[in-house]
């Protein structure tokens, strides 16, 4: 019996949805789902997701429940889990800091005094940084709201994961340090038979194809013959723009290229003033090279 692709998500937030769209996009033809779902099938059977929380995918890795999982760098830092990190995806961003009240006199964790409380909800992450800085910490765990705790009296420092710096500010701390960066990251279990890593080295192209194509477009114009050569210069494409003739037309001919979505308009605007007309723009599911 073949073996099935089991891929662990997160099972809410932004995140989940952004990781099944591109599963989606990729080729998995997954159903509708709501936030009752623990998990789904292809209609094919060969792939499975099944839905659970950010922090407990790298466990279900390590424990053979799931083959492939996407979650956080700073969650797989945080349990030293014992996965395989093949894949660094676009999006989730985010930075692991050292923040404390606006009005304290510290501006780095050098400055911290020698035992202090902090906050967090990355105990390891935070023990092990701020020890190396020469600090005695009593880490106090908790799962959220972390930010919130200087101004209860129940920490001195607060170490938390922050992508624009905005709520920290907003509880008037501020940042002195920075632990390190994070992102969605996918990773996969170690011992994979070949029959599934076959098939997760799959799914990886597949998804760099997506990721890949969300960047470019395709253009299609008619254009002057004459004009190709300097259409190439700045039209390159993957390696030259495909030319096709038109029926009865031997002075103008249609070209079809693949352009980097940032230089859509000039490229347009280019293509007009060389004589283009009939310009089509359109999307890029995939783009495998």
């Amino acid at each position: 019996m073949e073996d099935v692709l089991k891929i662990a998500i997160p099972n809410k937030g932004r995140m989940s949805e952004k990781i099944y769209s591109l599963l989606t996009s990729a080729g998995l033809n997954f159903p509708a789902k709501d936030e009752r779902t623990l998990q789904v099938s292809t209609k094919d059977k060969k792939h499975k997701i099944i839905f659970v929380r950010t922090a407990d995918i790298p466990r279900f890795l390590e424990a053979g429940v799931a083959d492939i999982g996407f979650t956080g760098f700073d969650i797989v830092t945080e349990l030293k889990a014992d996965v395989d990190k093949i894949m660094d995806l676009d999006f989730g961003n985010c930075e692991m800091v050292v923040a404390v009240k606006e009005e304290d006199p510290y501006e780095s964790a050098k400055d911290l005094p020698e035992n202090i409380n902090v906050a967090t909800s990355f105990p390891n992450i935070a023990k092990e940084f701020l020890e190396k800085e020469g600090k005695k910490p009593k880490i106090i765990e908790v799962t959220g709201a972390t930010e919130i705790t200087p101004r209860l009296g129940l920490s001195d420092v607060v170490v938390d994961i922050t992508s624009s710096g905005s709520t920290l500010k907003s509880n008037k701390l501020k940042i002195i340090d920075k632990i390190l960066e994070s992102s969605a990251i996918v990773v996969a279990r170690k011992g994979l038979s070949n029959e599934l890593q076959k098939k997760v080295d799959t799914l990886i192209v597949a998804l760099k194809s997506v990721l890949e194509a969300r960047e470019k477009k395709y253009l299609m114009a008619n254009v002057p013959k004459d004009k190709l050569d300097e259409i190439k210069s700045f039209l390159p494409g993957f390696t030259a723009p495909t030319v096709m003739t038109m029926m009865g037309d031997e002075k103008n001919v249609v070209i079809h290229v693949v352009v980097d979505a940032d230089k859509v308009f000039d490229s347009v605007e280019h293509l007009k003033s060389l004589g283009g007309q009939g310009i089509l723009i359109m999307t890029v599911d995939q783009m495998v090279r």
